[in-house]
């Protein structure tokens, strides 16, 4: 993994996001990816762990921002730190998250394993 391609991936990623575009989301990962969300959760595995836990989390979501910046990336290894904004439906409560993702890429340049730390703020100023 080089720099480039792993702010490519994170460009991708956002897109998908913000686009709440499931399909483009899985095709980022390989088809035994483990998605940890939480690290005190069980993993989402395998494609169709991530279009599930992604159909069901944006779709809450409407009017997403989403920003990163590389840290690190050591051979396939990449750490970067992000941050999103989102009004969650229907409540129509506005989200703001904080966090950091390290991932583990395969030789094809996709994920295979993701682990994420976040922290929310929720409330009109968010």
């Amino acid at each position: 993994m080089t720099e480039e391609r792993f702010t490519a991936w994170l460009d991708a990623y956002g897109r998908a996001w913000e686009a709440r575009d499931t399909k483009a989301a899985v095709a980022l990962f390989t088809p035994d990816v483990e998605y940890h969300e939480s690290p005190f959760d069980p993993p989402f595995r395998g494609s169709e762990g991530v279009r599930r836990y992604w159909t069901e989390t944006t779709g809450a979501q409407r009017e997403i921002q989403f920003t990163h910046r590389p840290v690190a990336v050591v051979g396939p290894v990449g750490v970067a730190h992000w941050h999103a904004r989102f009004v969650r439906v229907p409540s129509g409560e506005h989200v703001e998250l904080d966090g950091v993702l390290i991932l583990d890429f395969a030789a094809d340049g996709r994920c295979e394993v993701l682990r994420e730390w976040w922290h929310t703020a929720q409330g009109q100023d968010a």
